[in-house]
């Protein structure tokens, strides 16, 4: 059981993010996020936007450095991934 957070390389409202996930459930990063002060807001699908200047906390609290592309096997092999819905009809 564990959390995760990516570098923060992708680009945003003026910021620098990364973001965090769980391998076991939400209610465990939702709890880990809060205990870092991050706002519920910050949460979106399946993980949460951390700003570049809050990547130490998460760090300092036990989140385990990964890859981007890592962060999405965590997801994926948790079965937490929630994907973006199309936008587009069929």
């Amino acid at each position: 059981m564990a959390v995760y957070i990516d570098p923060p390389t992708w680009p945003g409202h003026g910021r620098m993010w990364s973001h965090l996930v769980s391998d076991v459930s939400y209610e465990e990063l939702h709890a880990f996020a809060a205990a870092i002060g991050a706002p519920r807001r910050a949460f979106e699908r399946d993980h949460y936007d951390v700003p570049s200047e809050r990547y130490g906390d998460a760090v300092r609290a036990g989140a385990v450095e990964v890859s981007s592309r890592e962060l999405v096997r965590v997801l994926t092999r948790a079965g937490l991934r929630r994907r973006k819905r199309s936008d587009r009809s069929g």
